[in-house]
């Protein structure tokens, strides 16, 4: 009987990002035809529709972060049998200065407070078109996938506390600088162990992303979301992570994050409609085969069972590699009979019929040395889903012979993204085995009659991303983190403010009211055309040359100051500037 012992694979096991350049120009260029296509596909009430919120700044039916979006599902649902639409969400997405390898635009010692108050206007617009285009579309079959980029990933949120979760499939959130991950906050966050992971993180691998650069929404989700939202923060985001990169903001597309998205929510479509889902990523799959002389009885049908993995590995566009091991007591190294690059099904073959069960003493074999170097040798490739398949009848040193421990492999499967371990042994030895394959994400098997249950589950595998990258040198992390303290706020005439602080940055973030205002190298700054008898919210966020760091808020209201940040919140009246007749 097939068993498969405590297998931990899940989404957030998957492995680095996969590169699809999105041309511009040319997704450009054909955005008429996608728009028509769009209309056309579906009249009357279609089983599903595709609704995408742009960016800040973003162009309907023609940026290239809807055109990306759309194509990605577009490809994936032409052969369902569904009727489907897509449509760039009717809103204003005003500009908040993020794009083209820039954040904001550089203020002087005074900023105007506009532009934050036009923001918050865009978002409201874009929640109630959002709304009403699901809630009032008359066709009670339709069901709806969701996606959201920056600005449009805040309006999608806030939008599903007005929406019944049984109209939607999917929300898919992508750089949202509101992005709620509790497991992040802390000098050392569970999130860095893989801990506690939110269930809508599908794609963050900063371990310290807390809360967006505009602080967060909370709660993320609402109960009857569970499993219907999932967010997408590229590694160095300024706007979702705790690093400062703007390149990472705007190339969601090239980076892939809309393909791998794609892919987990064709999953959820086909699980909500009965369609078997077809799509997965490519494969980079290594076979560690243990060839000492307690295999000779299992050796052929381990085998056998490796060559059906790399046929069918490699029918679907992907890699494998063949390496065999013992002890090193043996003086026996681990030997390649191909790697990813020479790896064609015939040298397989060969490989195979090269490796012959001979040699071994002691019980358990150098595992934790082979698999450490085998992991080191293969070029794997980026975005891939990646495997390695372990053949074996017996136990582990742990630590291995020549000091390789469980921690360095566990260390070196999660730093490439991971290397998911897939066992095949014996039922005598699989408590010895789950440890290691829980650690990176893998399964154990115990029959060698059903192995061919393993080999599907693994190339059925679709996801391509970790959810998490987890962290194991902590000690420097936080000295680099900046750090900002309001040292005097001061009330100006015609209800203007005059902000000093201090912090240890290169430069700071300016927002009013989740507007982004721009960035200054100033220490003081005058904010103009506050609005009078509502609250106002500034808040200023450090930047080191790689780091961003906790916002600061100052709440106004009227004549009232109240200071906000993760120690304190004080409250006090603002002194007025003396009636000089000067600004």
């Amino acid at each position: 009987m097939f068993k498969i012992f405590r297998c931990k694979h899940e989404r957030k096991n998957g492995t680095t990002k996969r590169i699809i350049c999105v041309a511009l120009a040319v997704l450009l260029s054909c955005a008429a035809i996608i728009n028509n296509n769009s209309r056309v596909k579906a009249s009357g009430c279609p089983d599903l529709k595709i609704i995408f919120a742009r960016g800040s700044g973003g162009e309907r039916y023609t940026n290239g972060h809807y055109l990306a979006f759309i194509e990605s599902l577009r490809e994936k649902l032409q052969n369902t049998g569904l009727s489907y639409e897509f449509d760039d969400l009717d809103y204003p997405a005003v500009s908040i200065d993020v794009g083209d390898g820039h954040l904001g635009t550089l203020l002087g010692a005074f900023v105007s407070g506009g532009d934050g108050y036009d923001f918050g206007e865009s978002v409201r617009q874009g929640v109630d078109k959002l709304v009403d285009s699901i809630n009032g579309d008359g066709c009670k079959n339709t069901k709806y996938v969701l996606g959201g980029y920056s600005q449009g990933a805040i309006v999608v949120i806030k939008s599903l506390n007005q929406i019944s979760a049984d109209k939607i499939i999917y929300a898919a959130t992508f750089g949202d600088p509101k992005i709620y991950l509790p497991e992040g906050a802390g000098m050392v966050p569970s999130a860095c162990s893989g801990k506690y992971l939110s269930d809508y993180r599908a794609y963050v691998p900063d371990c310290r992303a807390y809360k967006g650069i505009l602080g967060a929404t909370n709660p993320y989700r609402a109960e009857d979301f569970s499993g219907k939202v999932g967010t997408w923060c590229n590694k160095s985001d300024v706007l979702c992570s705790s690093h400062f990169n703007v390149r990472d903001h705007v190339s969601y597309a090239e980076d892939g994050l809309y393909e791998d998205a794609s892919r987990y929510i064709m999953s959820k479509i086909g699980a909500y409609f009965g369609i078997e889902n077809q799509y997965t990523s490519p494969h980079d799959t290594a076979i560690l085969i243990d060839s000492t002389g307690s295999m000779s009885d299992l050796i052929d049908g381990y085998k056998s069972e490796a060559l059906r993995l790399a046929e069918k590995t490699l029918g679907a566009g992907g890699r494998v590699a063949l390496y065999d091991y013992r002890d090193l007591n043996d003086g026996y190294m681990p030997v390649e009979h191909c790697n990813f690059e020479t790896c064609d099904l015939e040298t397989f073959r060969q490989g195979l019929d090269e490796i012959v069960a001979d040699g071994g003493g002691d019980d358990p074999e150098s595992l934790l040395s082979a698999s450490l170097h085998v992991m080191k040798q293969l070029n794997w490739k980026f975005g891939s889903t990646k495997s390695l398949v372990v053949l074996t009848d017996a136990g582990y040193h742990s630590p291995d012979l020549d000091g390789t421990t469980f921690y360095d492999v566990q260390k070196l499967s999660k730093q490439i993204d991971p290397v998911n371990f897939y066992i095949i042994t014996q039922e005598s030895e699989v408590d010895t085995y789950w440890p290691l394959a829980e650690a990176t994400g893998g399964a154990v098997a115990s029959s060698l009659d059903n192995l061919g249950l393993l080999t599907d589950m693994i190339l059925k595998r679709y996801d391509s991303l970790p959810s998490v990258e987890e962290e194991y040198d902590d000690e420097n992390y936080n000295n680099d983190m900046p750090v900002l303290e309001i040292k005097q706020v001061e009330q100006r005439e015609n209800g203007n403010i005059k902000i000093s602080f201090e912090h240890n940055g290169t430069a700071a973030v300016v927002i009013l009211n989740d507007g982004i205002l721009g960035t200054t190298y100033e220490k003081e700054i005058t904010v103009t055309g506050l609005k009078q008898g509502v609250e106002n919210v500034i808040t200023l966020v450090p930047l080191s040359e790689t780091r961003r760091g906790e916002g600061v808020s100052v709440t106004l209201n009227n004549n009232t100051i109240i200071l906000n940040d993760e120690n304190s919140k004080t409250e006090t009246m603002i002194p007025k500037a003396p009636n000089t007749g000067r600004q």
